[in-house]
């Protein structure tokens, strides 16, 4: 049994259009999410560890200033388009597209006022929330009129996210949420006693800017091999890596499957990832620097967390060997990831 509380996080600034910022907060025995209208933010997720003891595992805000501030991306829903567009341009049957550059050549994350920067209209549910926009032809340079609905359901240690659009005009839509993880609980130090594994047998090379090369390489022999599980700090040491923030390409198909599994063995808290998405961003925190105070008062260093953002591949409106991301008129946009949260 699911309990759904909502209640009042805060007020938008005028500058950035007023209105009422609502938190619902999902309960069941074993898990407890609390999500925003403002952005769909996932601001706190706790689950157990072996010892039945709650920590919450995600990076956040104690208040809504952190999030309508600068901040990377905190627990948001991210559209039109997750990820990266190289040099913000895509052609469309023959019309230039130029969208916000807001990732030094690049448009990341839906530009300047994406997805996660707007206030979305609730509507609670038996078991979870639904939250509902309407961005307007045009909003942040793209076609069409798109509706979008994210449903976040909790059941027993489930979190399940889908995500519906339809639009008027042809687009290219790709919807993710990017919750930064700490299974050891937020605020600590770094995520190298961390076991990571991904379910893909390749994995995209990028440029110096973070855009897919095109190649779609084989990860055998490589250090982007995550196939079997691997601790993430002494990984990054045997392949000389500074992190991860790559796209890995998974079986393509609608069916749910499980594409990652991340562990934490002091504590014993563990995450599956399903999906019915094509691809998954892999992210270690590189650009986080202590900056910024979170939760409690934390600094988040970098590899102080991960994303496993399940998403179509990046730049996939330039790659037309790259899964399609374009939605049609009269066809609808929908996937669904579910967040599996247990102890090993």
């Amino acid at each position: 049994m699911t309990e759904v509380k909502r209640e009042i996080f805060g007020h938008m600034p005028q500058e950035d259009g007023g209105g009422e910022v609502e938190k619902f907060v999902l309960q069941s025995d074993s898990v407890r999410v609390e999500i925003l209208s403002l952005g769909c933010i996932i601001a706190a997720l706790e689950t157990r560890d072996r010892a039945k003891q709650f920590a919450d595992i995600v990076l956040g805000f104690d208040k809504l200033e952190g999030y309508t501030r600068k901040h990377p991306f905190f627990g948001a829903v991210v559209g039109r388009v997750a990820n990266r567009i190289a040099k913000g341009k895509f052609t469309m049957d023959g019309k230039e597209y130029q969208l916000f550059l807001n990732n030094g050549p690049n448009s990341l994350h839906g530009g300047a006022r994406g997805f996660d920067k707007v206030l979305w209209s609730p509507q609670i549910l038996p078991n979870g929330v639904c939250f509902y926009r309407l961005s307007p032809d045009g909003e942040e340079g793209y076609p069409g009129e798109l509706k979008v609905w994210v449903t976040y359901t909790l059941n027993g240690s489930e979190l399940a996210i889908n995500y519906r659009a339809q639009t008027s005009k042809k687009t290219p839509i790709s919807l993710t949420n990017h919750a930064y993880f700490n299974l050891a609980g937020q605020g600590s130090p770094d995520i190298y006693d961390h076991e990571i594994s991904i379910e893909a047998d390749s994995y995209l090379p990028v440029d110096d800017t973070k855009i897919p090369t095109g190649e779609v390489a084989a990860v055998q022999g490589t250090g982007f091999d995550l196939r079997q599980p691997v601790q993430l700090g002494k990984h990054l040491k045997q392949f000389h890596l500074d992190g991860f923030d790559h796209n890995f390409c998974l079986p393509l198909g609608q069916a749910r499957r499980l594409v990652a599994r991340a562990q934490h063995p002091p504590s014993g808290r563990t995450i599956e990832v399903h999906t019915t998405q094509p691809g998954l961003q892999f992210y270690t925190g590189n650009n986080l620097d202590g900056s910024l105070k979170g939760k409690g008062a934390a600094t988040y260093p970098k590899h102080s967390a991960f994303c496993l953002e399940t998403q179509n591949w990046p730049d996939a409106v330039n790659k037309p060997h790259f899964p399609s991301p374009l939605l049609l008129p009269g066809e609808e946009y929908n996937h669904t990831t579910w967040l599996c949260f247990g102890t090993a």
